[in-house]
């Protein structure tokens, strides 16, 4: 087992240097000078190019001026594995028939903090000579959260700008707070909150919760994944989105029963076990939850 693992992290290593020898030799088409490794995994390298991050937009604050708008270019490594996945997301088989021609992409996106949204401006796919081998600029956006392949691009371009340690607070041991816990006929539910996410605007905690459903067993039956909206004076919450999963229905996307609409979160209920801490949250670490504030 410790060989298997010696030859892994051997064969990772690898990986990671021969995409940054093709990075250094493709810099000037790739988009990027001075590429700075931030991970690698079994099917991914990442890199970012920390001197093409530039604040487009920004707006006048009581604390001075706040960027709403961040350009920068990444790029992503590939082994066979993670150039098969890339392929089959995107769709173009037929363009690249065989997943050991795509070595890496660079994309420049652009980054909303204030609403944690990715957009992806201009995407290239290249071989390991630096050719192009497909290219798109369809502008699609995604909002970044723990199930998001761009969280990591996301936390270092905003991190290059707020200084806030966003790429610190993702792999902390407290990213995730709970926030309550309910025992109702041999189940148990229990919810935590994403630190990560969470921003306040006026006066609404925005955030994403995890909510996991277990049998006494402790076997996992259904999963929740909710970004909310919290009204901290006021005590109401409404769901902005939602995904469910089960065994039965794998994830898929959830309607809110209350159509979006604020509900009360009354005294007695689970919830207001939640609505406590997330109020003790925002007080003890208001540096954080304002750190991308434009409204006060």
């Amino acid at each position: 087992m410790r060989m298997k693992k010696l030859r892994l992290t051997a064969a990772l290593l690898m990986f990671v240097l021969c995409l940054c020898a093709t990075s250094f030799a493709f810099a000037d088409d790739a988009g990027g000078t001075d590429w700075y490794w931030l991970s690698s995994d079994e099917k991914y390298s990442n890199f970012f190019d920390p001197a093409s991050v530039v604040a487009t937009a920004s707006v006048e604050t009581a604390r001075g001026r706040v960027p709403t708008e961040i350009e920068a270019y990444i790029k992503t490594g590939y082994s066979y594995g993670g150039a098969q996945e890339t392929i089959a997301a995107y769709g173009i088989g037929e363009v690249i028939p065989d997943p050991a021609q795509l070595a890496f992409s660079v994309a420049l996106l652009k980054v909303n903090p204030q609403n944690r949204m990715v957009q992806y401006m201009k995407e290239d796919l290249y071989d390991a000579s630096g050719r192009v081998l497909w290219s798109h600029t369809d502008g699609r956006e995604k909002e970044i959260n723990s199930q998001s392949f761009d969280e990591q691009y996301y936390d270092a371009i905003v991190d290059h700008v707020f200084h806030q340690h966003e790429l610190e607070r993702r792999v902390a041991q407290d990213r995730w707070q709970d926030l309550w816990t309910s025992e109702v006929d041999g189940l148990t539910t229990t919810a935590i909150a994403d630190t990560t996410t969470m921003r306040r605007k006026g006066d609404n905690l925005i955030y994403w919760e995890w909510d996991t459903v277990k049998n006494v067993a402790g076997d996992t039956l259904e999963i929740k994944f909710l970004k909310k909206a919290v009204n901290l004076p006021q005590g109401t919450e409404r769901i902005v989105a939602a995904r469910y999963w089960s065994g039965q229905t794998g994830w898929k996307d959830m309607e809110d029963d209350m159509g979006g609409a604020y509900r009360l979160i009354k005294s007695g209920m689970p919830q207001a076990d939640g609505l406590t801490v997330l109020r003790l949250y925002a007080k003890d670490h208001a540096a954080w939850v304002d750190r991308y504030r434009i409204d006060a």
